[in-house]
């Protein structure tokens, strides 16, 4: 568990690891040098199965990398220091893996939002739900826009060591990447509905948000360049390049219009794919402030105006939380 200034959250993270059906398991934190009050709060759990490592700040990477450095299990479990696994989540994927005797096997699940009330956790299937090869996997990750939460997979030693560490360059999408090596390092993707993440919503500053920073942008850029190179490595077929120029059409919103410079990169890879790439679109509820303001209007409305929603949210399901905490006190 990297963490960094997660004070709110980390507690309640750390007894969803502690209370896992699985007997056998450590839990390792590591404090990437917070600024607020994680470390005090993640020691009071330091025991004979919690480590509470800290060091200096070096980004979530480097923070994993060191968890992974101290640790002893057999099988890794990533987690976010403000996500949470339902209590069988492991035990139900080793039942899995106890049917495959591939240490290459991985092993995903399920995962739903949240902001407070993981009962109100919202599940929605995706393409990516089910049994597949490595490289049908990323081609409908990258072709069809969908994403895995880090904490759904459980990982072999073996696994983990053939893919290497976490690359402590990538700011954005960092665990994209890793997680890209990781399945073509595996023999199988085993999808278990049963074991179950709950993702929680956080505010703006979560690290998956690139925003302005042009840091994050080159380390945004570089992550997708990386897991377009791995996937080609196994298979350069035509299928493949056409999901990375999908992939690459994704992100143009992301990059346009503050870094023109990357844009020209992305539409030259495109055509390296034999595909073209179009000036990202307004979705239809912001098609009038385009017309009226231009796109770089649009995209701010299409990043704040959601933004302001999901706080709104947040905070309603903060309210809702701690008046039944109450009543159930």
């Amino acid at each position: 568990m990297p963490a960094y200034n997660a004070a709110p959250w980390i507690a309640e993270s750390i007894q969803s690891a502690l209370r896992q059906t699985w007997p056998n398991k450590e839990i390792i934190v590591v404090d990437d040098g917070s600024k607020d009050q994680t470390l005090s709060v993640a020691q009071k759990f330091a025991s004979k199965s919690v480590t509470v490592v800290s060091q200096a700040n070096q980004g979530a990477a480097a923070a994993r990398n060191k968890a992974f450095s101290v640790c002893h299990g057999e099988y890794i479990q990533w987690l976010d220091a403000d996500d949470l696994l339902a209590p069988d989540k492991i035990e139900q994927q080793l039942r899995m893996l106890d049917r495959c005797r591939s240490r290459r096997t991985l092993i995903s699940g399920a995962w739903g939002h949240f902001y407070f009330r993981t009962s109100k956790a919202k599940f929605s299937p995706s393409p990516l739900w089910c049994d597949l090869s490595p490289v049908e996997w990323l081609i409908r990750k990258m072709g069809q826009n969908c994403h895995m939460q880090t904490a759904n997979w459980l990982v072999s030693r073996e696994l983990t060591e053939a893919a290497g560490p976490w690359d402590t360059r990538l700011q954005g999408d960092d665990d994209g990447e890793y997680f890209c090596r990781v399945q073509l390092q595996s023999d199988g993707i085993i999808f278990v509905p049963e074991a179950k993440v709950f993702y929680r919503r956080t505010d703006s500053s979560r690290l998956s948000l690139t925003g302005s920073s042009k840091k994050k942008q080159d380390a945004l850029f570089l992550a997708l360049q990386m897991q377009m190179q791995h996937l080609r490595s196994v298979e350069d077929s035509s299928q493949t390049r056409a999901a990375c120029v999908r992939y690459l059409q994704k992100y143009m919103f992301d990059f346009s219009p503050e870094r023109p410079d990357i844009i020209h990169a992305m539409e030259e890879l495109a055509v390296g794919l034999g595909g073209q790439l179009y000036p990202p679109r307004s979705s239809w509820k912001y098609v009038w402030i385009e017309a009226l303001f231009g796109w770089k209007a649009s995209k701010q409305a299409q990043t704040c105006l959601p933004a302001c929603k999901s706080t709104l949210l947040q905070r309603w399901d903060e309210a809702m939380f701690y008046l039944e905490s109450r009543s159930k006190s």
